[in-house]
């Protein structure tokens, strides 16, 4: 077999249009103050050597790297899936590879590794509690793109945002408690500490209450963390000190598992002695038993919109806007009502 011919490089390109293989990267990458009789030359003589430039060293000469980058605090629990299926989604079509970090996995021993920033991608994506105050302040000064995922910037920091309308589906999950079901001993299971999601759920919650003259009763407060272990355990305890309630808002569906478990080995029948209902209607809500009543947010179309509003952002466009997806209210056997509504 004969041995073929070894591959031209940029050193050969140079030497055929006589000149440097500096000014050989900056034609072939398209940069400026280059005289267009040198840029022909340096043409012509990739087109007679058949030269190929190397992708990955145009990337760098142009300090770009084709990739999005995720951050979150970690990848666990059912909410995460369909919000990484609609950025990677966006990200492939648009031609970008996703790199997906996360900030706060107890398992992770490196605690110094070098986080997702400007060298290393092109646009950020950054979930709610992932990055803190001081580096999204940094990252909004250098300009770089920047989307953040279930928060509003901080006070004085210019960053685009999409999110879900929490207060008013919480609103009217408890207004349907209240009203339909005739519900007044509602516990409330808050979301992980300082999370907007949480904060605002908690907002429409005590609203409701207030409009149906319902007084607030610290007792009836527990944490739930969107995880359906720590709503399971919250519940056990709440159970066990003898506190009456005849409903949970468990905070999402993933909690809403957890809160089904715990009741279920009580003894509890739901709905008829307790009414449980959760948020973002996960896949797995319509299978549970009951089947949860619940708030539909498409977060699937968060991650889209997202990756959207990064790439106007990476293309120098002005996205400082905060976008708000609606939801609505799914009603199934979970709260009490006799069919699904969904």
């Amino acid at each position: 077999m004969k041995n073929q011919p070894p591959l031209p490089t940029i050193m050969d390109v140079a030497r055929m249009a006589g000149v440097s293989t500096a000014t050989v990267s900056r034609v072939i990458n398209n940069l400026q103050n280059v005289s267009e009789g040198t840029v022909r030359r340096v043409n012509d003589a990739v087109a007679s050597l058949h030269y190929t430039p190397n992708a990955a060293a145009q990337d760098l000469a142009k300090k770009t790297t084709h990739s999005i980058g995720l951050l979150v605090p970690e990848i666990s629990g059912m909410f995460i899936q369909p919000l990484l299926s609609g950025i990677e989604t966006g990200a492939s079509n648009s031609g970008y590879d996703l790199i997906v970090q996360t900030t706060q996995n107890p398992l992770i021993k490196d605690k110094q590794r070098r986080k997702l920033a400007e060298h290393n991608t092109d646009g950020l994506l950054v979930f709610a509690g992932s990055l803190d105050t001081e580096e999204l302040a940094r990252l909004s000064r250098k300009n770089f793109p920047v989307v953040l995922l279930f928060q509003t910037p901080p006070k004085g920091i210019k960053l685009p945002s999409v999110a879900i309308e929490n207060v008013i589906g919480t609103r009217q999950l408890m207004d349907h408690l209240i009203e339909v079901h005739h519900r007044r001993r509602i516990i409330f299971l808050r979301g992980p500490e300082r999370h907007e999601d949480s904060r605002l759920r908690e907002k429409g919650y005590c609203e409701s209450l207030q409009a149906h003259n319902i007084s607030l009763d610290a007792n009836l407060f527990s944490q739930g963390s969107f995880n359906h272990r720590m709503a399971h355990h919250s519940m056990n305890q709440i159970i066990q000190s003898g506190t009456s309630f005849d409903a949970v808002f468990a905070g999402d569906d993933d909690a809403a598992m957890g809160v089904l478990l715990a009741l279920r080995e009580a003894g509890l029948r739901v709905p008829e002695d307790v009414s449980v209902v959760g948020f973002d209607d996960q896949s797995f809500s319509s299978t549970l038993v009951p089947p949860l009543t619940t708030v539909r947010a498409s977060i699937l179309e968060v991650g889209q919109q997202a990756v959207h509003m990064l790439l106007r952002a990476m293309n120098g466009e002005d996205v400082n806007s905060f976008a708000i997806l609606p939801t609505e209210l799914i009603l199934r056997q979970s709260c009490g009502c006799p069919f699904s509504y969904s």
